[in-house]
């Protein structure tokens, strides 16, 4: 999820033009010359009302299907009360033709009701309750008769958006024909916005929190005392500040933070993966290798699917984007990344507009293939028949002594390890400082594209381990997913552990001679260690007990090219995006106190008998 900035980006993703190069060229300046819009309060079936737009293209001649868009960002509007969203984002879908719809979900802007952060899925058995999917539902029943339409809908968005997509294909309208869930989240414990493996994502929880629930009508910016936001949260101190400081105990989704820091019941609730029992409509989902919020759910939900999809119904684009950068621009580089070719303009209009194409109108010219993926260092589209792909082989890249990384397996019998102070009062920062807010309304932006900046500003810190191998004599492609199985121990009774793989450029790369030495993050992770063994149920790491983490480092599809080196940092903080760990014993980190955070000496081992390693899925060059 991605509020100011994303409030464009997630909207401007959902942007409609005309459907003829004419028209087109009005619509990117004055869209009411396109569309005809209807604005009305659609009543749902327990009498909320949700404020909803629809925009008809002018002298339409035939039924045309719908495009659905529910958000919680509000539908901004131009000078002339019509959609912002009615950019060049849709270029490829309006030239097909689509009355496109836009609502605000419950609760939020102009609509009715209470807002719900991931509002649960509700009781079938209970007729009066509600949820996202029965709004969509109800939403579509009035659609099909306020408008002449082909009796199709479509449904896309992209991370809430995405979101309250999955919500609306669980148990779809019979109109519902093609869903495009794009960067949704799966699991808000496991791997999205809010925690990864069970360590809270400090400085995203607490401004989107603030952004989506300090007003109603609309997203509204926490007010920070100070530019650079690691002071701010350094001087915040323990995590029970937030309530006696600023929240008050107004936030709800904070009190369910400091009430649900386990994976209980709460956030179960919330995994939309048990829900995914079947495939019940064509389902394309999308992904960013460089998704800086919602990079595990996309890829979560379609192996979900998978597993039930025995009509081939459900498809996967992943390429070279941060959060929703296909949506719009040409996405030919990301930060200083070059990509060599417009990925994202291919996305809309070689991979979405065929796929609404085909299922919404019957042009079926080519059918997608299960998996297109573009494969970073190589820059190239590949195409896949199953991910992960089954023509890779598993090998183990192991952390060894004097910093190096070999494919070898250590074979001393003696301890062999490196230690380093972590100390929760410097805590390693995640991005360069200064570290501007998440959504800040003017000025830089860093939060975007933060995952692709240049790991050398870390490299240097006596608390940041770094291993890398020789240059490479060959390429390797590593394509699938994969682990880090790290043997460590620490001197205090909890600790994070992160792990960060790296694409080191050589000094001189002729390409660009600015970017000779660049590091370049393509996999990493945070692990709680109190998790190691139940995320339902932690406990307290033994002092000096070398004990066994696996942290899963996800999907990738990345050729490392000859000369290079591959890299992998181990730290354990990750500052403010990863809250601090005490690194003593507390059990409920949200309710720790200033006492209990306290220096610790970790130490990550890689002998024969504790190999510490990463586990690569290696494919054919």
């Amino acid at each position: 999820m991605n509020p100011v900035r994303k409030i464009f980006l997630a909207l401007a993703a959902f942007a409609v033009l005309a459907p003829s190069p004419s028209a087109r060229a009005q619509a990117s300046t004055d869209p009411s010359l396109v569309f005809d819009k209807i604005e009305a309060m659609v009543t749902m079936r327990d009498g909320v009302r949700l404020n909803t737009d629809l925009y008809v293209p002018k002298g339409a001649k035939e039924p045309l299907p719908i495009l659905l868009t529910r958000t919680p960002y509000g539908l901004g509007q131009d000078a002339k009360g019509f959609a912002q969203a009615l950019s060049d984002s849709y270029a490829a879908l309006a030239r097909d033709g689509y009355v496109f719809a836009f609502q605000d979900i419950r609760g939020r802007a102009k609509s009715e009701g209470q807002f719900v952060m991931l509002r649960p899925v509700r009781d079938q058995n209970d007729p009066k309750a509600v949820d996202e999917g029965s709004d969509t539902y109800d939403t579509i029943e009035w659609m099909l008769k306020a408008v002449p339409t082909n009796g199709r809908v479509g449904i896309l968005g992209i991370s809430y958006d995405g979101w309250l997509t999955v919500m609306a294909m669980l148990d779809p309208h019979p109109a519902v024909k093609a869903v495009a869930p794009q960067a949704s989240p799966a699991d808000m414990y496991m791997g999205d916005d809010f925690h990864h493996n069970g360590a809270f994502r400090l400085s995203y929880g607490f401004e989107y929190v603030y952004l989506l629930e300090a007003a109603q009508e609309k997203t509204t910016l926490f007010d920070f005392d100070r530019y650079d936001t690691y002071d701010f949260y350094l001087a915040l101190g323990a995590l029970s500040n937030v309530n006696a400081r600023f929240f008050k105990g107004k936030m709800p989704s904070w009190n369910d933070f400091v009430a649900h820091p386990n994976y209980d019941a709460f956030w179960k609730r919330q995994a939309v993966s048990p829900y995914l029992t079947a495939v019940n409509v064509p389902t394309l989902n999308v992904a960013g290798w460089w998704d800086q919020e919602d990079f595990y759910g996309p890829v979560k939900i379609y192996e979900t699917l998978e597993k039930k999809d025995t009509r081939s119904e459900s498809v996967l684009a992943v390429g070279p984007w941060n959060h929703g950068g296909w949506a719009g621009g040409e996405g030919s580089k990301l930060g200083r990344i070059e990509f060599g070719s417009a990925t994202a303009r291919h996305y809309r209009e070689e991979i979405q507009a065929p796929f609404f194409a085909c299922h919404l109108k019957d042009r079926c010219a080519t059918r997608l293939p299960e998996v297109s993926s573009f494969q970073t260092g190589a820059n190239a589209w590949r195409q896949y028949d199953a991910w992960p792909p089954k023509t890779v082989a598993l090998k183990s890249l192991y952390l060894r002594e004097n910093g190096r990384l070999a494919f070898a397996a250590p074979v001393t019998e003696a301890e062999a390890a490196a230690s380093y102070v972590s100390d929760p009062a410097h805590p390693v920062p995640y991005r360069p400082r200064p570290i501007e807010q998440t959504y800040p309304d003017k000025g830089p932006r860093g939060w975007p594209t933060w995952l692709v900046q240049d790991q050398r500003f870390v490299a240097g810190r006596p608390d940041v381990l770094v291993f890398e191998t020789e240059p490479l004599t060959e390429d390797l492609t590593v394509t699938g997913n994969l682990v880090a199985r790290i043997f460590a121990s620490t001197t205090g009774s909890d600790a994070d552990w992160i792990v960060k793989l790296i694409d080191a450029y050589p000094e001189n790369w002729p390409p660009d001679v600015s970017m000779g030495g660049f590091q370049l993050m393509v996999a990493n992770d945070v692990f709680r260690g109190r998790f190691r063994k139940s995320f339902e149920t932690p406990n307290a790491i033994e002092p000096g007990k070398v004990e066994e983490y696996t942290i899963d480092l996800h999907a990738l599809d990345h050729r490392f090219l000859k000369g290079h080196r591959i890299m992998v940092q181990v730290q354990s903080t990750w500052f403010p995006v990863i809250d601090r760990n005490p690194q003593t014993w507390v059990p409920n980190i949200f309710e720790a106190k200033e006492t209990d955070y306290r220096s610790a000496t970790h130490k990550v081992h890689f002998s024969k008998r504790y190999p510490s390693r990463i586990e690569l899925p290696i494919a054919p060059n």
